[in-house]
């Protein structure tokens, strides 16, 4: 040990008082504006069924249409991995991961849908439809058979459709009230927005249930659709999309990005909408952007190209699938769309195969870090987050299992949450 340093300093302890006044505005800010992810479970997929074929056996029998096209198009996990290219490693366990889920839970998140997959039908019918999907979620949750997220897509706020898109909203909240209150899993999709003041109107909407039914102010929240260029560009040069996060008052949960309606509304040619056009990639780059601190998080789109058919049309479409859906992970788009039973099976396999393939490598650097360990990669707080982001993420899923984990890492569950979490001002300390 050397002599211990004589520390003095210049400046008087108002100046640090004065400073820290003149930026509370600013702290009081940050924390409202940008509270960080919320911690909770977010899916890897949403599955949209329309109304009318929504029913009480929807989310089995997606997951046995599933099993199904695996036992006809590949049936053990070799042909399986010569489909998508997997190595000989994680053939097996991705395959057998992927059936096991299509098992237990099949479907991760349900909108049943109101808006485009429905279309306009007579009010009675809508009505009833609505109505009847509150009964069926509501006995859904209560008889274990529910998807962990479920919901509806009501019309849009654009003025053609605006009563019905609230009447909707109303019936089918109003039948989750009183078959027993509103699920903790419930989401609410608002699709087509392109002007900030229809969120603002839709908050309004949501206050006024709430309060009708006493509910706690902002027990209500929504994804917003990203479907228009207006709702990522505005005439006067802002992103839209990032005043739209703020005239949602806390209450948007994610950011939805719809493929084919935004690339027609781009005028892109029908052959070439895809998840994966330039002009995807610019929407969803702002929307990432935007949304990043927010708590808000950000969905891809879905590809319309559906399995089916012989098998070699399978494959095609089940590599397509799984490679637009292994793009997405590694641009941090951990959501996307789901069309047709035939899709899970390659969403799952991408899924498992993204968390699998980086697990070792993520649990070493994170358990060195833990331990102040050094290693040849230098750590710092921002990426002990990703790290420990990456886990969660692959075990809530079921990629990789808690035991696994803890057996790398060392660290429980509740460390992983602690690094995934820090507080703010931990992000911008060095590792020591």
């Amino acid at each position: 040990m050397g002599q211990q340093e004589k520390v003095t300093t210049s400046l008087a302890g108002a100046v640090s008082e004065e400073i820290s006044a003149s930026l509370a505005p600013v702290d009081a800010e940050l924390e409202r504006r940008y509270p960080g992810d919320p911690g909770t479970r977010q899916p890897v997929h949403t599955v949209y069924v329309p109304g009318d074929a929504f029913a009480a056996d929807t989310i089995r029998s997606w997951g046995d249409q599933a099993l199904a096209a695996l036992d006809a198009h590949a049936p053990d996990a070799a042909s399986f991995a010569a489909v998508l290219g997997l190595s000989d490693e994680l053939a097996e366990p991705v395959y057998s991961r992927v059936r096991a889920k299509l098992e237990r839970e099949p479907i991760e998140d349900l909108r049943v849908d109101f808006e485009d997959g429905y279309g306009p039908r007579p009010d009675a019918e809508e009505d009833a439809t609505a109505a009847r999907a509150a009964r069926l979620i509501a006995q859904a949750y209560d008889n274990g058979t529910a998807a962990p997220y479920m919901g509806i897509r009501m019309k849009c706020m654009e003025a053609a459709v605006r009563d019905r898109g609230i009447r909707t909203l109303d019936v089918f909240l109003t039948g989750l009230i009183e078959a027993g209150g509103l699920p903790d899993g419930l989401v609410l999709t608002l699709p087509k927005v392109t002007y900030p003041e229809q969120v603002s109107a839709f908050v309004r909407l949501l206050e006024a249930f709430e309060k009708v039914h006493g509910l706690d102010a902002g027990r209500l929240g929504f994804e917003i659709q990203i479907e228009t260029s207006q709702s990522i560009l505005a005439t006067d040069g802002t992103a839209t999309v990032a005043r739209m996060i703020t005239a949602a008052e806390g209450r948007a949960t994610g950011l939805h990005y719809g493929t084919f309606d935004y690339s027609a509304c781009l005028g892109v040619s029908a052959a070439y909408q895809a998840s994966d056009h330039p002009a995807a990639d610019h929407a969803k780059a702002i929307m990432q952007v935007a949304a990043a601190g927010t708590g808000v998080r950000v969905c891809d789109g879905s590809t319309n190209i559906l399995p089916v058919g012989p098998t070699g049309k399978v494959h095609d479409a089940w590599r397509l699938h799984y490679g637009l859906t292994r793009r997405a992970l590694a641009r941090a788009y951990y959501q996307g769309w789901d069309m047709h039973p035939g899709h899970i099976p390659t969403r799952y396999a991408a899924v498992f195969a993204f968390y699998r393939e980086g697990f070792e490598q993520a649990a070493a650097r994170l358990a060195r870090y833990a331990n102040r360990s050094g290693g040849d990669v230098m750590d710092e707080p921002a990426t002990a987050k990703a790290l420990s982001g990456y886990l969660l993420r692959g075990l809530d899923c079921g990629a990789l299992d808690i035991a696994e984990v803890a057996r790398r890492t060392g660290l429980t569950r509740a460390d992983l949450e602690g690094f995934a979490a820090p507080r703010r001002g931990d992000l911008t300390a060095s590792a020591k």
